[in-house]
């Protein structure tokens, strides 16, 4: 009976090992490029958190007004999704993805009322935002598999 658990035991890890970054990129481009999608067409039910975050830090100064704003950061998902499939461009696709991460985490700062109920206690769309350190555990185990830039 152990042999058998032992041999089942390495035939996974083998299968992990061998798919590990495939399953990560391939989660990373299905989350930001569905998600970005449904953000182009007005389905997103990400919508209201981001124009509130819009709001109170790029909308405050008048940088740039939401309607143009919204779908270039809508494209930016879908296009940190594509670049994560592309061979040869992870390091762009990883440094898009830490700008997106950084901006995406700004809510549970600047809007505490929408993404806590208390006290380390998120609400649904706190929850949606924490959620982001898998995406970048994902990324993490892209970027361990990059060769070196040589030095030549």
């Amino acid at each position: 009976m152990y042999d058998s658990i032992k041999k089942i035991d390495l035939i996974l890890i083998s299968f992990y090992r061998k798919n590990e970054e495939k399953f990560a990129r391939f989660a990373i481009f299905l989350v930001y490029f569905w998600f970005g999608v449904l953000k182009l067409i007005g389905l997103s039910p990400a919508t209201p958190l981001v124009k509130e975050l819009y709001d109170v830090t790029i909308g405050s100064i008048g940088i740039i007004p939401f309607t143009f704003f919204y779908p270039l950061f809508s494209l930016l998902e879908v296009t940190i999704g594509i670049l994560f499939l592309i061979r040869g461009l992870e390091r762009p696709a990883i440094l898009l993805l830490a700008f997106h991460l950084v901006t995406t985490i700004l809510p549970l700062i600047f809007l505490p009322q929408i993404t806590w109920h208390s006290f380390l206690v998120p609400t649904l769309e706190g929850q949606y935002i924490i959620k982001n350190i898998l995406i970048a555990a994902c990324a993490i185990v892209v970027g361990s598999k990059l060769v070196p830039i040589s030095s030549k």
